[in-house]
Parts: structure tokens; C-alpha cells; sequence
């Protein structure tokens, strides 16, 4: 320890000068001394490897318009990944086996223009599967030994995001964008480093290799490390091994095109033609070999690492409208927030979300051209509204068009019925909306979160979501919370009483309605129900014998009927007048 302080003084005096200087004494530790407060150890997170992939395809459509057959590539071999570790777990476990030799990883390529949801994919799987995941910029590594980040430092952000849990993070995804970017250029004479060195790089990473978490020229490791060593005598080497960490990368690769119309063309196929639309590029980019990446500028060795390929298509001005109508979208939903950051409830209008797709499709940047079209039609609302009494903002068209004027008259009729009518019309349009698609994700949603959505829970959901700001899985993850809340109180019931009474889905639909309108507890829920069925079931129960009863939703709307029914049913018109 007392050699290391010194490298280190004169490491930190020579990058620094005289102003950061070691100044802490290092004490070992005692043989056999542990530490008076032990940490309790940390719950390591489960991964679930369960998923099948149709199950994950049904997950992003959810989220993600379009696309149909990257997310089945994706969802297929991402499950097939995971479920393989799965497997091989369990054959170690109870065998003792080692994996086989040659183990190839399901390692993906995307290849499609920008905006198209590449990396909203892979950061929406990543967070189904419960594994940590790190993006990184292809541009901004190099080679290790060279300027520039160390394509190494993935692998070490991959435990950082995995809370320093090492065996969770060599079960993560590491994702790299823009990798076109560090194909070598095709007229370039000599040693290419910036490009072909981050492929020679990432070679053994992509692999299997150990990559210590320990950079030997990072004084804050050496530091660290020291600091362990003091606290338990002991010098660990922690190292994080590759071989089941997916890695999946990403680029538009537009100089791909030509190079595989070239071949197509030579093989007869069809593809001679000057390309026009985008459309025909997508149509020859799924015919990409490894040759024609190869010519691109990667190394073969590079290539052969990605075996999995999945093509992503332009999105069309009626993507770009789905992806504003989709309930999950974090663009509607961002502005929103925006707006109810100042207490102001925004509803937007059909033929609004139509104009925005268009001018998005205009800028022909994909879903990210959606931002810039929402930001900019709304800014001028954003900015003034905040200063008004408005707290409800129907985006129409007729609003819209003229910011100025429209601010203007709201203003001059805040509390005008003619506002409200139009934003409780957009309103009900919305929930309207919700409930179809609600019907379409039924089975999925129903499965997921054990919640039978029935006509009316939808309408609940549908509710519920028009009065906050929240994606759908939040909202049905919300209500199926308040109904195992609502189950509880069957067991406080018996448990005062000793009586069970089992409340109908009518009369629990009921009180999830009561809950959404009003800012009720369900502790007053449950005073409520005690107050109108302890004595009469106790009653009940004492005439007819049962301590078992069934609540409906007319039995809470009217407690007294429900109670004398219940009596006369079992005793009879007589025995009641006796």
C-alpha cells in the first residue's frame, strides 16, 4: 500500500502539479478484523427469462407502429438469447456441465434510416427483459490506446447501470448507434485507426473475453482499489466476462444502397433502375449480404460477429399519425406534462394530430420530426396559457391556426360553457378511442397483470387515463392495484366481524369508479362498508345462520334493501312477520 500511495502521489504531481496531493494515512487492516456494522447483502434482481417472443412482439406493438418484421427478428432472437442462458443455467445446475465450445451469439445489426424507433426497440426490451442496458456513439470510440473513449468502458457502464451487481451485468445489452460511421472509407490508403481500430476493438467484447473493471491508467480505480484492500486485506481482481452479453448495433447506412443494386443488378434480380423512393431502398437493403458490408467498409471478421440482420422501413405520414394516436407515445404524453406542470388539461383533437404527422413527414426525419412539429405549433400556448385562468386547452384546429387570437379570446372567456363543451367533446373522443384500443390489447394486458377487462373496466381505464397522464400499462397496472386493495377489505371485514362477505365485479367496478371521481381513501371505503352491512349481516347472520354473503353493486348503492332481502329470502314472508 505504502508503494502504491507513492505511484500514485507522483502520478497525481506530475498530471496536476502541487494541487492534489494523497494526504490520507493507510492503516492495515488486522488479521482477522470484520467490520462492527455489516451491510446486509444486496437482493441480486431476477431476470425474466420466461418471455416467448410472440409474447414480446405483442409487448411492442403496444409501443411501436410499424416495423412488423425487425420486431419479430428482435423479439425472436433476443428471447432465444435469454432463454439459451436460461437453459444452460439449469443444465450447470443440475449436471455441473460447461457450456459447449463454439458458442455462437444471436449479436443483431439494424439497419434503417433515423427517427424509425431503433433504439426506443431495444431500450423497450431491455426494460421488459429486466436486464441493464448502455447505449453508446460508434464515432465517439477508438482503439484502446488511442484518444478518445475505450470501447472497453461499455462493458464497465453496464455494471454501473447494473447497481455494481457483476453477475446481472454479464446478462446486459449493450447497444451501439451510428455504426456505419466506423466503416473504413473506401478511398482511404493506409491504417484507417479511428474506424477499422473500434472494429478490431470490439471483436473480443462482441465474443468472449474478461474485461477488468480496473482501468490500469485511471488513478480513481488505483484509488479504489486501496480503499478495498484497507477495509478487508484483501486484493480482489473483478472482471466482467462477455460471453452472454448481447450487443446490438445500429446505423442508416445510405451508402449501402447503391452497393447492393449493384450486385442485384449483376444478378439478374430487378434492381437496375435509378432508385426513387425511399420505399425502393428499403426493398434492396433487405436483400444486404455480408459481401456487400464487407465492401462497405467493415472488416469480415466484423461482420461475422452480427449474424442477425433486421431492416427497418421508412415511416409513411399515416405512421407518423398512429404514432400520435397511440395511447403509449411519449410525445403527446411529454406535452401533456408540459402543460399540466401549470395545471392546464390538454385535449387534442383528431384532425390536429393529422396536420402534425404531415409536417413531420415534410422534414423527413422520422418520429423525431414529430418533437419539432409539437413543439412548434404549441410554444406560443406554452408560454402564455401559464398566465391565465385557462385550465382546460381543447387543441382544435380553429385554436391553433391563430395563437394570438385564440389566447386572446379564452382568456376573455375563461368559464365560457362553449370551451368546456368542446373539450368534454374531445374528451369523450379520447376515451372513446381508448376503449378500442383497449379491445385490441384485451388478451395481453388481461394476461399480464391478471385483470379481467370486462366493457365496463375499459371504460374505467378509459376513464382513468383521460384524467392522467400516464401511458396504458400504468394506468391498467393502477387499477388492478386499487382492485386487490378493494379485495383487502373482504379480509379486514371477516377479520373485525367474522363475517366474509365477497364483493360482485359490479359492485368493485363500482367503487374503482367512486375512487377516479372523487379524491376518496380507501380507508373511507371501507368505514363506509362497515358502517352500512356490520350490523345488518350480523343481523342476517344471526336470523338465517350464513356468516358468508355476496355484495353487489345495487347492494352498496342501497345497503338497507339489501339487508332485508337477504333476510326475507332465507326466512320466508311468514317467519319475517313473526
Amino acid at each position: 500500500p505504502k508503494e502504491l500511495e507513492k505511484e500514485i502521489g507522483e502520478f497525481l504531481s506530475k498530471k496536476f502539479g502541487d494541487n492534489v496531493k494523497i494526504v490520507t494515512p493507510m492503516i492495515l487492516p488486522q488479521e482477522g478484523a470484520v467490520d462492527k456494522v455489516k451491510a446486509p447483502p444486496r437482493q441480486k434482481k431476477k431476470i425474466n427469462f420466461d418471455l416467448k417472443p410472440q409474447e414480446l412482439i405483442a409487448y411492442l406493438d403496444q409501443f411501436v407502429v410499424k416495423q412488423d418484421s425487425a420486431k419479430a427478428i428482435l423479439a425472436t432472437k433476443i428471447c432465444t438469447h435469454f432463454n439459451r442462458i436460461k437453459r444452460a443455467q439449469e443444465v450447470h445446475e443440475n449436471s455441473g456441465s460447461v457450456s459447449m465450445v463454439g458458442h455462437i451469439k444471436n449479436n443483431v445489426l439494424m439497419i434503417g434510416p433515423t427517427g424509425v424507433g431503433k433504439t426506443y426497440i431495444i431500450k423497450l426490451i431491455a426494460n421488459k427483459i429486466g436486464v441493464p442496458f448502455v447505449k453508446g456513439d460508434a464515432t465517439k470510440f477508438s482503439e484502446t490506446g488511442y484518444v478518445g473513449g475505450d470501447v472497453e468502458d461499455l462493458v464497465r457502464d453496464l455494471v454501473r447501470e447494473a447497481d455494481d451487481d457483476i453477475e446481472l451485468a454479464q446478462y446486459g445489452i449493450i447497444y451501439i448507434d451510428e455504426i456505419d460511421k466506423i466503416a473504413s472509407s473506401r478511398n482511404i490508403i493506409g491504417a484507417d485507426v479511428s474506424r477499422t481500430g473500434v472494429q478490431r476493438a470490439l471483436l473480443k467484447p462482441m465474443e468472449e473475453t474478461e474485461v477488468d473493471l480496473k482501468v490500469p491508467h485511471d488513478p480513481i480505480s488505483m484509488i479504489q482499489e486501496i480503499e478495498k484492500f484497507r477495509k478487508t486485506g484483501k486484493r480482489e481482481k473483478q472482471s466482467v466476462n462477455t460471453a452472454n452479453i448481447l450487443f446490438i448495433m445500429s446505423g442508416a447506412f445510405t451508402d449501402l444502397v447503391p452497393i447492393t443494386q449493384k450486385r442485384l443488378s449483376r444478378q439478374g434480380i430487378g434492381f437496375g433502375a435509378k432508385i426513387k423512393g425511399s420505399q425502393e431502398q428499403m426493398d434492396i437493403l433487405t436483400h444486404v449480404k455480408s459481401e456487400d458490408l464487407i465492401q462497405f467498409g467493415f472488416e469480415s471478421e466484423f461482420v461475422g460477429r452480427l449474424p442477425v440482420r433486421a431492416i427497418f422501413e421508412y415511416l409513411t405520414e399515416n405512421d407518423l399519425y398512429n404514432i400520435l394516436k397511440n395511447p403509449n407515445n411519449p410525445i403527446i404524453l411529454g406535452k401533456k406534462l408540459d402543460f399540466a406542470a401549470y395545471g392546464i388539461e390538454i385535449k387534442f383533437e383528431d384532425s390536429v394530430l393529422q396536420m402534425l404527422a404531415q409536417q413531420a413527414a415534410a422534414e423527413n426525419t422520422g418520429a423525431r420530426g414529430l418533437v419539432s412539429a409539437v413543439e412548434k405549433t404549441f410554444i406560443e400556448f406554452e408560454k402564455q396559457l401559464p398566465s391565465t385562468q385557462i385550465k382546460m386547452f381543447p387543441a382544435t384546429t380553429d385554436i391553433i391556426k391563430d395563437p394570438e387570437q385564440s389566447i386572446q379570446k379564452m382568456s376573455a372567456a375563461a368559464n365560457d360553457d362553449k370551451i368546456a363543451a368542446v373539450f368534454e367533446e374531445l374528451a369523450q373522443e379520447e376515451r372513446r378511442w381508448i376503449i378500442q384500443y383497449l379491445e385490441l390489447n384485451k388478451k395481453h394486458l388481461s394476461a399480464k397483470y391478471n385483470l379481467t377487462l370486462t366493457p365496463p373496466r375499459m371504460n374505467i381505464v378509459a376513464q382513468f387515463y383521460a384524467k392522467n397522464v400516464m401511458d396504458i400499462e400504468n394506468v391498467v397496472r393502477h387499477i388492478k392495484s386499487s382492485y386487490d386493495e378493494i379485495k383487502k377489505i373482504e379480509l379486514y371485514f371477516f377479520k373485525n366481524h367474522d363475517i366474509n362477505i365477497v364483493f360482485e365485479e359490479d359492485a368493485i367496478d363500482f367503487i374503482m369508479e367512486q375512487l377516479i371521481e372523487a379524491p376518496i381513501h380507501l380507508d373511507d371505503i371501507f368505514k363506509k362498508v362497515n358502517m352500512d352491512f356490520e350490523h345488518g349481516l350480523k343481523l342476517a347472520r344471526e336470523k338465517t345462520g350464513h356468516s358468508r354473503y355476496f355484495i353487489n353493486r345495487q347492494a352498496l348503492l342501497d345497503p338497507e334493501a339489501y339487508i332485508s332481502r337477504l333476510i326475507q329470502n332465507e326466512l320466508g314472508p311468514a317467519s319475517t312477520q313473526h
